[in-house]
This record gives C-alpha cells, sequence and structure tokens, in this order.
C-alpha cells in the first residue's frame, strides 16, 4: 500500500500519520491557463543572508484544500522565483490517492500558505503542477503517472526578497543531479512535518536507494528516520550535494516503511517538455557539509 505523505492541516498528530483526517472535496481536474508571471521590477538582485531568510528550502507549505508539506528547492525561471513541492501537497482526494494522471488536484492557480522560519507567512500560487499536467494532457506512461510528483509555487517579488536556496542543516544544493543513483547509493533527505511539534533535530534524514523504477521517474529509499506525512516534498542530495529527489510517498507494501522519491532532474524535464521550460535549480550560497555523513551507517557513508 502506498500513501502520499503530505500532512492533513486540521487532523491531530495519529490521524495524520494513518491517513485519516478530513480533506477537501474533489477539485475539477481540467487544467487553467499557466498563471502569468507576477508583474514587477526584477526579483532578484541577491539572495538573503542564509541566516535571515525566512522563505528556504524546507519550509513549511499548505496548500488550499490539500495538505501541509515540506519545501525542497529554490527554482528561477528568469525573473520568476519559486519554491518546489511535492504536486500531491494540492491533492483533494484520500491520501491513498498516488496516482497523478486521475487523483483529485487542486487547479494550477492555487493558493499556497508558506509558513517563513522567521515567523511570518507569504501567500504563494502553483504555477505547475505535473499532476495537472500529467491528466491535461492524458499521459499514459504509467511510470510518469505513479513517480511524477512535483509542482511550483512562485513568489511574490517582494517576498522573494526574503529567499535563500540554502537546505537547513545540509547546505548546498550544488547542482542538480542528472540520471538515476545506483542501488545502495547514499542520499540526504530534509523533511519538516509539523506532527514533529517543532523537533528540529528529527528534521534531517539519512539513507540508501533500496529500488529504481523501469521508467526512471521514481526509486525508493530506506532512511533511518522514515519520511512521515507532512514531509512531503522535501528535497534529497546525493553525499556530495547534488539535488536529486523530492519525498513523494511512505510504502507500506512490499517494501514496509520505505518512502518513494521523485526523480528531480525526470520532473524538470518533463516540465520542459510540456510548456514549463526554462526553469532553472538555484544553488545553495552556504557550503555543503560532509558532517551529514554521520548520521548515516558506516558501509552507506563510505560508498560513493
Amino acid at each position: 500500500m502506498v500513501i502520499g505523505a503530505r500532512g492533513t492541516v486540521a487532523s491531530a498528530a495519529i490521524a495524520v500519520v494513518v491517513g485519516l483526517g478530513a480533506l477537501a472535496a474533489p477539485a475539477a481536474l481540467a487544467a487553467p491557463p499557466a498563471v502569468p508571471a507576477v508583474a514587477g521590477s526584477p526579483v532578484v538582485t541577491g539572495w538573503a543572508p542564509a541566516g535571515r531568510a525566512g522563505l528556504h528550502p524546507g519550509v513549511v507549505t499548505e496548500t488550499a484544500g490539500g495538505g501541509s508539506c515540506t519545501a525542497n528547492f529554490v527554482f528561477t525561471a528568469g525573473e520568476r522565483v519559486f519554491l518546489g513541492q511535492a504536486a500531491h501537497c494540492a491533492g483533494t482526494g484520500d491520501v491513498t490517492e498516488t496516482d497523478g494522471c486521475s487523483s483529485s488536484t487542486g487547479p494550477v492557480g492555487t493558493e499556497v500558505t508558506i509558513h517563513g522560519s522567521d515567523g511570518r507567512d507569504r501567500t504563494g500560487t502553483v504555477a505547475y503542477s505535473s499532476w495537472v499536467t500529467m491528466q491535461a494532457d492524458h499521459e499514459t506512461d504509467r511510470d510518469a503517472c505513479a513517480n511524477n510528483d512535483f509542482a511550483l509555487v512562485e513568489l511574490s517579488p517582494d517576498d522573494a526578497t526574503d529567499v535563500n536556496p540554502s537546505m537547513p542543516f545540509f547546505g548546498g544544493p550544488k547542482s542538480l543531479r542528472e540520471g538515476t543513483l545506483r542501488v545502495g547509493a547514499p542520499v540526504l533527505g530534509y523533511g519538516n512535518s509539523t506532527t514533529r511539534a517543532g523537533v528540529a533535530a528529527l528534521s534531517p534524514k539519512a539513507g540508501s536507494i533500496v529500488s529504481t523504477t523501469s521508467g526512471g521517474f521514481g526509486q525508493e529509499v530506506y532512511m533511518a528516520s522514515p519520511g512521515i506525512p507532512g514531509d512531503s516534498g522535501g528535497g534529497f542530495l546525493t553525499r556530495n550535494g547534488e539535488a536529486v529527489g523530492v519525498l513523494s510517498t511512505l510504502n507500506l507494501a512490499p517494501l514496509p516503511v520505505s518512502n518513494g522519491m521523485t526523480n528531480l532532474a525526470e520532473a524538470l524535464r518533463y516540465a520542459a517538455d510540456h510548456g514549463f521550460a526554462d526553469v532553472e535549480l538555484e544553488p545553495g550560497t552556504e557550503p555543503f557539509t560532509p558532517k551529514p555523513a554521520a548520521l548515516l551507517p558506516r558501509s552507506l557513508a563510505d560508498r560513493g
């Protein structure tokens, strides 16, 4: 059994973990026109200092009609600035609905509340959703339907000045990782589920790749501390600091308590091929540190 790892906004912690709690009524699946760029002067002349930026990878997002998730990385397209999240964060059906080609979802333009780490909330909008795109284009690739789980939340020009693209705890990302990781390769992740009651020490994660889908859109990961509902959308890094994936699902079978990971490079390629081109991953301003290798079992930390 596979469940989406978004957290339901109003449910109690135990209800979130088992996928219970009230969800919004299903929304229409037709894709509206893409959200236009936010008008204004040039968005970014330089990132906010990492220590003072309220918006960055790892902040909590709350999508109207959907659930609570974790932002993965910062992206730009020209002057536009985005936070990445999982497409299913806008899902309006049951948490077991994880097929992006048929599951109920909010449309492009859906409002997203971003809970800044400085205690201030901002409002963004879903500018791209792989689920909305696949449904509008009648996608039939089963690997894409099951594993292409990626969305972009556009920020206003004013809020973009509060952004830093560095990953908390790890630093980086240094660049985008192309291709799939081999089975056994270590990965490092970051999730900010509200069910952890703000215990920051539980956010950094480490684990390894245990399988790869035939089409390359998804991989399964075993983590020492598995991603739980609310961690959805969180970013994965390689041991070299490359951005490689997006946390998508919590899998109860056939590999119990493993996590599904969307291949980020494939998700960006799909977006470009379906009308949302020129999106670039922004590298962090803080250096990637090898210290997270201490989270890994020695056998994994020694692998390339």
